[in-house]
C-alpha cells in the first residue's frame, strides 16, 4: 500500500462538445504534469447539463462506448501513463441510453464502464427522460470496482452519492477510492435560503461514506451557471477518517490534486472495524422498499 496521487478536473461546459473535450484534455494533461496517477473528469463534461429540459433532439448528443470520447481520452491516458475516469452520455442501442463512466487504463485501453444506477427526476434534473438505470445481473449488483496499476477504484455518479448502499457494495467489491463525477448546484430561487445547508449535506454525505467504509472519496463537480442551475464546484478528496485532504473553489475552473496514502485504509479499519462488526445475517430486509406499514 503506497501513495496514490489523484487529480480532479473541475471545469465548466459550453454548447460546443469539441471545445469541452479540449478543455478536459488540457485538464488531464495538467493533472498528469503535476504528478496525478488517476484523473477524474466531471459528470457529462462534453456538454452542458442538458437534462434541464425534455427534448428528444438531445439524444443526438449520445455516443457509443468505445467511441470518440474514449478514443480521445485513451490517447491522453496512454501518452501520460495515467488512469482516466470519463463520464459519457452512452448510446448503448437505439432507444437505450445510459449515464456512464468509462475507466481508461494507463495504457489507453478501456478497462471497463459503470452505468449510473440511481436516476433522479427533479425540477431541472429530468434524468429519467434520458437515462436507463445500470444493469443488475442475476445474483449481482450493477456496482463494480476496477483494478488499476495504482489502486482498486470504484466509480459512482452524482445522485448515487446519496445512497449508502452504493458506496458500501462498491467498497465491499474491493474499491479503495470511490470517485463521484458530479453535476450538482443550486436552483437560483433556492440558493439564498437553502444554499449553505444543501452544500453541507452533499459534502457530509460523501465524507460519511469514506468513514463508514474506510475508503478515500473523490467528488468532482462542475462550475458555472447553466440555465436555471448555478453549479457549486467545491470538488474535494476525503480520507478514510473523513478528513478533507483537498478542496477546489466554488466558482473557478481548476485541477485539484490530492495524495492518498492507501495505508490509511488499514489504519482506519483497525481503529473503526465497521466491516468486521457488520451483522450480515440481519440485513435481509434492506432489499424491501419500505417496512413501516
Amino acid at each position: 500500500m503506497g501513495e496514490v496521487r489523484v487529480g480532479l478536473v473541475q471545469m465548466s461546459s459550453t454548447d460546443e462538445p469539441a471545445q469541452n473535450l479540449k478543455k478536459a484534455i488540457d485538464g488531464m494533461e495538467d493533472a498528469a504534469k503535476k504528478g496525478a496517477q488517476i484523473v477524474c473528469l466531471g459528470e457529462l463534461f462534453r456538454t452542458r447539463y442538458f437534462c434541464q429540459a425534455e427534448d428528444p433532439a438531445l439524444f443526438d448528443l449520445a455516443e457509443p462506448i468505445p467511441g470518440p470520447t474514449t478514443e480521445a481520452v485513451g490517447a491522453v491516458a496512454r501518452r501520460n501513463g495515467v488512469v482516466v475516469i470519463a463520464s459519457i452520455f452512452e448510446r448503448r442501442a437505439a432507444g437505450l441510453y445510459h449515464n456512464s463512466t468509462a475507466v481508461i487504463d494507463a495504457d489507453g485501453s478501456l478497462l471497463g464502464l459503470y452505468r449510473k444506477m440511481h436516476i433522479p427526476h427533479d425540477p431541472l434534473y429530468y434524468e429519467k427522460y434520458y437515462f436507463t438505470p445500470g444493469d443488475s445481473a442475476p445474483g449481482e449488483s450493477g456496482f463494480v470496482s476496477f483494478s488499476t496499476p495504482h489502486a482498486r477504484i470504484g466509480t459512482l455518479i452524482c445522485w448515487d452519492q446519496w445512497y449508502p448502499e452504493a458506496a458500501r457494495i462498491t467498497a465491499l467489491k474491493g474499491a479503495e477510492i470511490l470517485f463521484y463525477p458530479t453535476a450538482i448546484g443550486w436552483h437560483h430561487r433556492e440558493k439564498a435560503q437553502h444554499g449553505v445547508s444543501q452544500h453541507d449535506a452533499w459534502e457530509t454525505m460523501q465524507r460519511a461514506h469514506a468513514i463508514a467504509n474506510g475508503v478515500f472519496v473523490a467528488a468532482v463537480n462542475r462550475v458555472g451557471t447553466e440555465g436555471g442551475i448555478e453549479f457549486w464546484g467545491s470538488s474535494f478528496v476525503a480520507d478514510p477518517f473523513g478528513k478533507v485532504l483537498a478542496r477546489a473553489s466554488s466558482s473557478r475552473e481548476e485541477t485539484l490534486l490530492a495524495a492518498c496514502d492507501l495505508s490509511r485504509i488499514e489504519e482506519a479499519r483497525r481503529n473503526w472495524p465497521f466491516l468486521r462488526d457488520r451483522r450480515t445475517d440481519a440485513y435481509g430486509t434492506i432489499t424491501s422498499r419500505y417496512l413501516g406499514e
